[in-house]
């Protein structure tokens, strides 16, 4: 039955409090449906929070190979640069030797 048909003969509260309790009935159902799925929610996040925070440990690890890899690369590129540079010097010392101080205008072939 209606509840329109139950409100005429028994209830003596008017058509519209029995709209407005039946709505918030309703409201009130849906708030708690609501209420779980945000609780399923909140769950879920946490679960996956857990999750993520087991591979702290794994990232950790990584970023610290990554920074001595870089590091020693670094340090790579700076000896050889040096040594470049060693090469480069002494080259010009033996060709100072072979064919004298071109600055200062002595030529002189061996």
């Amino acid at each position: 039955m209606s509840a329109f048909a139950t409100s005429t003969t028994t209830d003596p509260r008017t058509e519209f409090e029995i709209q407005r309790s039946e709505l918030v009935r309703e409201i009130a159902l849906g708030m708690e449906s609501v209420l779980q799925y945000i609780n399923r929610l909140n769950r879920n996040l946490e679960s996956i929070i857990a999750v993520g925070n087991e591979f702290s440990s794994v990232e950790a690890l990584w970023s610290h190979f990554e920074n001595v890899m870089g590091s020693e690369e670094g340090q790579q590129t700076d000896v050889q640069k040096q040594d470049d540079n060693n090469a480069g010097e002494e080259v010009d010392i033996k060709q100072e030797e072979e064919y004298g101080d071109i600055e200062n205008g002595e030529h002189r072939r061996s």
